[in-house]
């Protein structure tokens, strides 16, 4: 897997990056922090884009976060607050690979929100 800094890196499910969330309003994310992705290395390679969410270090116990623990990312991944960003436009760097728990687990709560529960 080519990593951070290279320009043949492409987005893959499960990887967690570090990437911009800019615009800011309320309590959303912003700045630049980390975010897992969701969608295929398939995906991004054929739109550019990115499903992810953003991992917050401030863990609140909120029904919607997914504690995550890889590499040096600590925290909880915030479900409720799925992005699709142009990855090739704010070119994300690399940070660790999610377990396949966490991965899951996310994608569990987005169908339930996606639902309407």
């Amino acid at each position: 897997m080519v990593k951070e800094g290279s320009p043949r890196y492409v987005p893959n499910r499960g990887d967690i990056i570090w990437i911009q969330f800019s615009q800011r309003r309320g309590h959303e994310q912003g700045g630049r922090r980390p975010a897992i992705i969701l969608s295929s290395k398939q995906f991004s390679e054929r739109t550019s884009f990115i499903f992810c969410c953003p991992i917050t270090s401030k863990v609140k116990g909120y029904v919607f976060e997914v504690p995550i623990a890889a590499g040096r990312i600590r925290g909880a991944v915030l479900a409720d607050q799925a992005y699709t960003f142009d990855w090739q436009a704010r070119r994300p760097t690399y940070a660790a690979r999610a377990p396949e728990a966490v991965v899951s687990k996310v994608g569990e709560l987005i169908s339930i929100l996606a639902q309407g529960a």
